[in-house]
């Protein structure tokens, strides 16, 4: 078993034993709840449920086992990022350097810097490379429209990362395939926890960046799931673009707690990097970083997401992108492509993590994947 999958079930472990003889149920996605009866006892229940599954900590690998070996050395492929700041997609990087590291092709990360202007400069930087893939990460095809077609044109494969509203190769008829989870299930069983944590009754804030259509489909879908619960109240839908984050976190906060004062019992985000940002502004307001607001960001889980939670410093739970193996499932599509073979159709399940499952990791990725794709690849 993984030290880390080890670590995070001897601590269930041990909190099992500190709440032995507590309320039936009682656990740590379920405590600083109100004790009012809630006003959504189906959709509680539901909850809870989809929430003790996703907190699993044993994740076998359930991707694919079967394709072709790997291309020949010297293949060349180009990453473009969203914004290397956004610790997801600079994750997703260093998982296509590794893998590109191990088949001996060589990979170039360039920063897209968070605008359209910046993608297109970007992405026709890439195309003077001439390389034989192109990846593109949490940014719209549709925005480099032109430059996708010069791609297609070449014969160059583009691949997207949270790039399209769905996974695989039917997000986007300009991709031969977008790596992502689903998003319904990341909004879905991030509300989810909201509703289970606080027993069906809770003040929400809900961060998201309405330039890019991935996050702004991801947010509404968490909206419309909280509304399945009567007593969860939205109390503010925030448009902060993610370059944005940082200047403006300070201010959004301060105009939060004046709104709403101790109604503000809970977050969401798109990103983890919200929470980066509005930690300081909630340290400075007096708020206790294991207290509420309880937040929750609804990717990417980087390292800095998972030493706020497990350090309970104003971020109580994330649910991560398995960053690293998404990295390396890029490269195996690309390899599909220069085979001439179909996209895998992969689709990673949602996790949470949370400072009682986490075992104190950094990242969380499937067990064994590296050890997979190393047999398909006959590396």
């Amino acid at each position: 078993m993984h030290p880390t999958r080890k670590a995070a079930l001897t601590a269930i472990a041990l909190l099992a034993v500190a709440t032995a003889g507590c309320e039936p149920g009682a656990a740590s996605t379920t405590t600083h709840r109100t004790s009012a009866k809630p006003g959504c006892p189906t959709v509680l229940s539901r909850a809870e449920r989809a929430v003790k599954k996703a907190e699993a900590v044993d994740a076998p690998w359930k991707g694919p086992t079967t394709g072709p070996e790997a291309a020949g050395h010297g293949k060349s492929i180009v990453f473009i990022a969203h914004d290397l700041s956004n610790p997801g997609p600079a994750g997703v990087a260093q998982g296509v350097q590794e893998a590109a590291s191990l088949l001996r092709w060589s990979a170039r990360t360039l920063n897209g810097q968070g605008t359209p202007e910046g993608y297109r400069s970007a992405f026709k930087k890439a195309l003077a490379l001439k390389p034989d893939g192109i990846a593109i990460a949490g940014f719209d095809p549709g925005s480099v429209s032109d430059e996708m077609k010069e791609a297609k044109a070449a014969g160059i494969p583009v691949i997207g990362w949270h790039s399209a509203p769905t996974p695989g190769p039917d997000g986007s008829p300009d991709l031969f395939t977008n790596v992502t989870t689903r998003v319904e299930d990341v909004a879905k069983i991030s509300a989810d926890w909201i509703i289970a944590r606080s027993g069906g009754r809770a003040g929400v804030v809900l961060f998201t960046d309405g330039t890019v259509p991935f996050a702004k489909r991801k947010s509404d879908l968490i909206k419309k799931e909280l509304a399945t619960c009567s007593d969860v109240k939205l109390l503010s839908y925030r448009n902060v673009p993610i370059p944005e984050a940082n200047k403006r976190a300070i201010g959004e906060v301060r105009s939060l707690l004046a709104r709403f004062g101790d109604k503000w019992t809970y977050s969401a985000a798109i990103n983890d990097l919200y929470f980066r940002h509005t930690a300081a502004a909630l340290r400075a307001a007096g708020k206790d970083g294991a207290g509420a607001p309880f937040n929750i960001g609804a990717g990417d889980g980087d390292p800095s997401a998972f030493q706020r939670v497990n350090g309970k410093r104003f971020q109580a739970a994330t649910v991560p992108e398995p960053l690293t193996e998404q990295g390396w499932q890029i490269a195996d599509e690309f390899n599909r492509a220069f085979a001439d073979k179909p996209a895998s159709g992969y689709v990673p399940s949602v996790h949470i993590t949370t400072a009682a499952n986490s075992g104190g990791a950094l990242s969380w990725d499937s067990e064994g994947y590296r050890q997979a794709y190393r047999k398909i690849w006959g590396k």
